[in-house]
């Protein structure tokens, strides 16, 4: 699990552990791009393919339970779900989970077109954390998501879930599978984060990483 020793200080660590110590709340789910909320504080986003764990994650790295609302129902988040922090200029939004097939066709493509739009025109997003199921490494759908960020230049981070799943050889092979995939990318960047919300690896780095942005 090389991929969780932390490049930070402890100093950064528990300035990203404050972060989240404040309150975050639910502002609203929006499925129009004319619904979001002003563009007037730094926001990261959470993509990921359904079921990959993005709400178990938020709760986690948020500390509150049930914020972001999960369920072993892929293609649940059907919006983009915005959370603010109280007291800091932080906005995370939970993107719709994409790749689930069984889902209505017409569904898919509003989701489509509501990613799509939200990627590439949203000023204020600093940073997407593309969340890839250690059990598996990345897919298809995955490499069409990081084109997509690629294409439109929009930083982004991958940051594998569900860690404590796999056996260590399953993970490694998920982990050589997913630098294999990042590498050479322009706008990924090149550090992978490795998480487990259950067994809470990971969460620290994380935190502290979306704390760094805020200060550039």
């Amino acid at each position: 699990m090389s991929e969780t020793q932390s490049k930070f200080s402890a100093d950064q660590i528990e300035a990203g552990r404050l972060l989240f110590a404040r309150p975050f709340v639910f502002i609203k789910g929006c499925v129009r791009i004319a619904d979001l909320p002003p563009a007037d504080r730094m926001e990261i986003a959470f993509a990921g393919r359904s079921n990959v764990g993005k709400s178990s994650l938020i709760n986690a790295l948020t500390g509150t339970t049930g914020l972001a609302r999960t369920s072993n129902t892929p293609g649940r988040t059907q919006e983009l779900n915005i959370f603010e922090s109280q007291s800091d200029a932080l906005r995370i939004v939970d993107m719709p989970g994409y790749g689930y097939a069984r889902a209505p066709e017409d569904k898919v493509k509003q989701w489509t077109r509501l990613i799509h739009q939200y990627l590439t025109g949203r000023p204020n997003l600093r940073r997407v954390y593309v969340l890839i199921d250690g059990r598996h490494g990345p897919n298809a759908n995955d490499a069409t998501v990081m084109n997509e960020l690629d294409k439109a230049a929009v930083s982004y981070q991958i940051v594998v879930t569900k860690a404590d799943k796999p056996n260590k050889s399953e993970l490694e092979a998920a982990l050589a599978k997913t630098r294999a995939a990042v590498a050479k990318r322009p706008a990924a960047h090149p550090e992978i984060i490795l998480t487990s919300s259950e067994e809470k690896v990971g969460l620290e780095q994380l935190r502290a990483e979306i704390r760094q942005l805020m200060e550039h």
